[in-house]
C-alpha cells in the first residue's frame, strides 16, 4: 500500500510550516489544518520565543534546524514527512473554511503526483484585505515535485500546465506595522539582488526605469488597489519601490565585485613587474 493512501483510498496529506519566532500566529495556522491534515510538521529555525511549545501543545511533530534559507527549510521539512502529498502554509496564513472543505474533497482524487495544486492568497495591509490576490502553489507530491533551490520567492518546479486550482482563500496576515514592513522588503530585496548577482545576470539600466513603474499600474489598476483607498496607493507604491531596491542593489553589488577584482589586480600587476626586473 502507498505510503500517502489509507485503507479507503483516500490520499494522506501532511502540512508543513516552516518558523521562526511567531508563537503569537502559528496556532491560528495549525488549527486551519486540522481538518484536512493527517500530520502537521513544523519546522522551527531556532526560535526564542513559544513557537516550539506552541506547535507541540497543538500535537505537531516538531523539528528544530538551524535556518538555510527558505527553500532548503521547505525542503528540509517535506523530507521528515509521513506522507508523500505535502500542502505548505506559513505561520502567519489561515486556510478558510472553503479551502480546507476542498482539499478534504481533494483528498479521495489525488491520482497524478506530476499534478500540483494551486490556492488564492490574499494579504492584508493597515487592516484591510488587499487586491485580487495571487495563485500559489501549495499542494504537491514530493515523489516529483519539490523546491527550487532559491534564496526568496522559493516556488515548486513544477510547470503551469500540471497546476491546478483549489477553490477557497488562503489569507495572509502578512502586515504588523510599516516598521515592520520596510524592513522585510529590505531583506527580500537583498536576497532577490544576492539571488541575480549569483545567477549572473547583469544590472539592467532599463529594467531600472520600467520595472518600478509598471509593477505600480499593474497593482494599483490592473489588481484594484484603487479601490483600497491609502492602504492600496500604499501597497502599490511599495512594490514599486521594491523593484527599484532590487535594481539599485544589484547594481551595488556589481560595482562591489570590480572594486575587489581591481584591488586583486594592483598587487598581481607589481608582482608581475618584480618579477621581469629580477
Amino acid at each position: 500500500m502507498s505510503r500517502y493512501r489509507d485503507a479507503v483510498g483516500v490520499n494522506r496529506i501532511s502540512v508543513v510550516i516552516i518558523a521562526q519566532d511567531d508563537e503569537s500566529r502559528i496556532a491560528n495556522a495549525i488549527a486551519s489544518c486540522k481538518p484536512f491534515a493527517d500530520e502537521i510538521v513544523v519546522v522551527d529555525g531556532g526560535s526564542k520565543d513559544g513557537t516550539v511549545r506552541v506547535s507541540e501543545q497543538l500535537g505537531c511533530k516538531v523539528y528544530v534546524n538551524a535556518w538555510p534559507g527558505y527553500a532548503k527549510q521547505r525542503i528540509y521539512g517535506s523530507d521528515r514527512a509521513t506522507y508523500d502529498w505535502i500542502f505548505v502554509i506559513d505561520t502567519d496564513e489561515v486556510v478558510n473554511e472553503q479551502l480546507s472543505t476542498s482539499i478534504q474533497m481533494l483528498k479521495g482524487e489525488l491520482s497524478d503526483p506530476s499534478k500540483a495544486y494551486s490556492v488564492l492568497r490574499i494579504g492584508d495591509f493597515l487592516g484591510r484585505w488587499m487586491g485580487k490576490g495571487e495563485k500559489l502553489v501549495r499542494l504537491y507530491n514530493r515523489t516529483q515535485i519539490q523546491y527550487k533551490e532559491s534564496l526568496v520567492h522559493e516556488t515548486p518546479n513544477v510547470e503551469n500546465e500540471n497546476v491546478l486550482f483549489i477553490p477557497g482563500v488562503l489569507w495572509h496576515y502578512g502586515f504588523r506595522s510599516i516598521h515592520d514592513h520596510i524592513q522585510r522588503f529590505n531583506k527580500y530585496t537583498d536576497l532577490e539582488a544576492e539571488g541575480a548577482v549569483a545567477m549572473g545576470k547583469r544590472f539592467s539600466l532599463l529594467r531600472m526605469l520600467v520595472r518600478p513603474p509598471l509593477r505600480f499600474v499593474q497593482k494599483y489598476i490592473v489588481h484594484g488597489l484603487y479601490k483600497k483607498g491609502i492602504p492600496g496607493l500604499a501597497v502599490a507604491l511599495f512594490w514599486g519601490i521594491y523593484e527599484f531596491l532590487v535594481c539599485m542593489k544589484q547594481y551595488e553589488l556589481g560595482l562591489a565585485r570590480k572594486r575587489v577584482k581591481k584591488s586583486h589586480d594592483g598587487p598581481i600587476k607589481e608582482g608581475k613587474a618584480y618579477a621581469t626586473i629580477q
